[in-house]
């Protein structure tokens, strides 16, 4: 049995328990529908319900439909029209095709024949995807145990996110060199879509494409045309996907200087200690709060910041280096859902005092994927309000304004925690060490 169809039959037995759970006869999931700008016939992107590509590799197919219910195969009314103006879905094909009841429609509104079973139905969709009878109701319990689960990933999920990382390493790589030849924002990112074979309606996310000042913006949003006189440091934070399952992989890049170097080399061994952190039973809580330990023995190490490690942590001193979380799950959605529940009923698991900014409160374990990013930034409108404490008599600012040139640095891996007493398993630099013969990329190059 391959690991698609093991995957298929273990949603279908969880979505058989948790409609029992719930009280439904069965479920309704809509892929979704294409959205256009205001008062313009300018579509959006597409992006589909995660829900319904966690049972199909299907992410470009819009107002199609899939039917769950007990004892039966899954129905997919799969909307294919008749259109000279765009180019319609493909005729279906693939491993999934015998594994469900396929029925092909060439009008939106013709779905609603095919879904109208008797029973209680949940209709898991946006507002929008409504038909006339089979309006989207979301019910919350469900949600609350199909989210919950979705953090435990399947062997075919896996597969999926380690090619999403295979196809996203080469093309950091080709970001790398493009930047070491002094190209500018927008050429480094379309080195990286040729290296990736994606175009930007492909990506899991807009790539983040920094150069030097630019790298302090958390979630920079530009590409500049035209290349700075001088490009002293990349940070790029690009992912790619593969049947609708993401990689997301940050890296950082010197073009040569001696203090960010020296940053670099230290975050570095912080994030690869960090990625070992990654184990069944602990709590991912703690390891963020293990990152602001490791951030404020790096700013004390280079001499940015003039205090111990635990005077920084008390006076919270490293948030203002380290402002973000240390990462949140993966898998069909870059922010992958579920990641503060406490359990399968909705219960919130708290953040930490003081890190409102974290993603992923739950407690690890076999079968989750996170992303391990620490990040040590020189953020200006932070940089200020330290400098107005008596804090900022401890601080070097002599340094501090020269590896501000820089930006700052993130290092970000995908990885799955394993089995109790087993080391987990590094999605991103698996993928870095395939492409077998060439420098690793996630090591500082002169």
């Amino acid at each position: 049995m391959s690991t698609y169809t093991q995957h298929l039959s273990h949603l279908q037995t969880r979505a058989e328990l948790a409609l029992a759970r719930c009280g439904f006869d069965a479920m309704l999931i809509a892929s979704g529908v294409e959205k256009f700008a205001f008062l313009d016939d300018r579509p959006y992107i597409f992006a589909p319900n995660p829900h319904f590509k966690h049972w199909l590799p299907l992410v470009n197919h819009p107002d199609s439909w899939l039917l769950i219910r007990p004892g039966h195969k899954p129905r997919l009314v799969y909307y294919q029209p008749d259109d000279y103006w765009h180019v319609p879905p493909a005729d279906p094909t693939g491993e999934w095709v015998p594994l469900v009841e396929l029925i092909l429609i060439g009008k939106p509104e013709d779905a609603a024949a095919h879904l109208q079973v008797p029973g209680r139905l949940a209709i898991i969709g946006e507002a929008d995807a409504a038909l006339p009878g089979l309006t989207p109701n979301n019910p919350q319990n469900l949600l609350n145990l199909l989210h919950y689960q979705r953090a435990y990933k399947s062997e075919y999920e896996l597969d999926q996110m380690r090619a999403a990382s295979r196809r996203a390493a080469p093309a950091h790589r080709a970001a790398r060199d493009a930047f070491l030849a002094g190209a500018s924002e927008l050429e480094i990112h379309r080195a990286y879509l040729a290296a990736c074979g994606h175009t930007d309606r492909d990506l899991p996310y807009s790539n983040i494409v920094a150069l030097n000042e630019h790298g302090a913006v958390l979630h920079y949003q530009y590409q500049d045309a035209v290349a700075p006189a001088q490009s002293r440091s990349l940070l790029i934070d690009a992912g790619a996907q593969v049947n609708g399952y993401a990689s997301d992989i940050t890296r950082s890049w010197s073009a040569g200087d001696g203090a960010f170097d020296a940053l670099l080399a230290h975050m570095e061994a912080a994030q690869l200690a960090l990625v070992d952190e990654v184990r069944a039973g602990v709590d991912y809580r703690d390891i963020h709060l293990s990152t602001h330990r490791l951030v404020a023995a790096i700013l004390q190490d280079l001499g940015v910041v003039k205090m111990s490690v635990e005077a920084q942590l008390e006076a919270r001193v490293t948030s203002t280096f380290f402002p973000h979380g240390i990462g949140h799950l993966i898998g069909l959605q870059v922010h992958d859902v579920g990641g503060f529940m406490a359990d399968e009923q909705g219960g919130v698991s708290a953040k930490p005092e003081g890190h409102p900014y974290l993603r992923l409160t739950r407690p690890l374990d076999e079968g989750m994927v996170v992303t391990i990013e620490p990040g040590l930034y020189f953020i200006p409108t932070l940089l200020r309000k330290l400098q107005a404490t008596p804090i900022a008599a401890s601080v070097d600012w002599t340094l501090v304004e020269h590896l501000s040139r820089f930006g700052g640095v993130r290092i970000e891996d995908d990885v799955v925690c394993r089995a109790a007493g087993s080391p987990p398993e590094n999605l991103t630099r698996d993928a870095f060490a395939a492409l077998a013969g060439l420098p690793r990329p996630d090591v500082k190059q002169s």
